[in-house]
């Protein structure tokens, strides 16, 4: 019997990582007018590239609670314990799904463990507590701190992200048409980040230089207060200002950045250009008991 670590596919992680932790993930799905695509099974180009020509933003949908309820079973039947960590339960179905699920599975096997977690978060602020944990889990650590371990790790995690245009936000409906043309037409850029599990804006800055530079000075005051465990440089079809980002990084903290790829569910909202820092706190902002 192991302890087995479950998540969805808007965490990122790659898919080396996945196989080596034993990760399992369950995908959601993306639709365009006319072509529907699993996330994890198209390539990040192809997707983009579809994205860019389409007039309208394609729609996502979260797994149903019987599709996660099968990938639980399996793993229940199995003799294995479950610890599942979903993208924030603010803005997509998923983690509720995953408690019907758990609801259905525990009548048939009552004395099984399935804890439910709730990230408040997406893409690498998903990805990187899950993980930590899948490394711990296979380390041997007992379930009840892994469980603890995964909300400490949660409660530390900030994700900083600027789009390189409005269009995208403009066509989900998420700002009017009016502001986008005046963003545009300024060069504003918002920087936004998850709160609470919801998008919010933490500055709107002209030019993505200026951007870039909020983030960073966001970055440095967290660092003072709490230092920094991890650091991670998501962009979308941006690798090489990512890659330049990571090295300012890398080179005022001495410490290893990785680079990763914002997926399909995520990206769609903010479309290619879009650069992210993605970063674990070294002790939390509130009491870790």
């Amino acid at each position: 019997m192991a302890i087995k670590i479950v998540t969805d596919s808007t965490s990122d992680i790659d898919r080396e990582i996945q196989q080596k932790l034993d990760i399992t993930i369950i995908p959601l799905t993306v639709h365009f007018p006319d072509e529907s695509f699993v996330e994890g099974h198209i390539s990040l180009e192809y997707f983009y590239s579809k994205l860019e020509k389409s007039p309208v933003i394609p729609t996502s949908s979260q797994p149903s609670s019987g599709d996660i309820q099968v990938v639980f079973e399996r793993l229940i039947a199995q003799g294995h314990d479950i610890i599942a960590i979903f993208l924030s339960s603010k803005i997509s179905g998923t983690y509720e799904n995953a408690l019907s699920a758990r609801e259905t599975i525990l009548k048939q096997y009552p004395d099984a463990k399935i804890e439910i977690i709730d990230s408040l978060n997406t893409a690498m602020a998903l990805g990187y507590p899950v993980i930590e944990i899948a490394r711990e889990a296979q380390a041997g650590r007992p379930f009840e701190e892994l469980t603890q371990y995964a909300r400490q790790l949660i409660d530390r995690m900030r994700f900083y992200f600027v789009p390189a245009t409005l269009e995208y936000l403009r066509k989900g409906g998420r700002i009017g048409s009016a502001a986008a043309l005046v963003g545009s037409i300024l060069d504003l850029k918002p920087v936004l980040y998850y709160a609470n599990g919801l998008t919010a804006v933490a500055k709107k800055v002209r030019s993505m230089r200026g951007a870039v530079k909020h983030m960073l000075r966001i970055l440095e005051a967290d660092c003072q207060k709490h230092g920094l465990q991890a650091v991670i440089v998501q962009h979308i079809n941006s690798l090489s200002k990512a890659k330049e980002l990571a090295q300012t990084i890398k080179d005022k903290y001495n410490m290893a950045v990785s680079i990763v790829a914002v997926g399909p569910v995520v990206g769609l909202h903010v479309g290619p250009g879009t650069l992210g820092i993605m970063y674990c706190l070294a002790r939390s902002s509130q009491k870790i008991t």
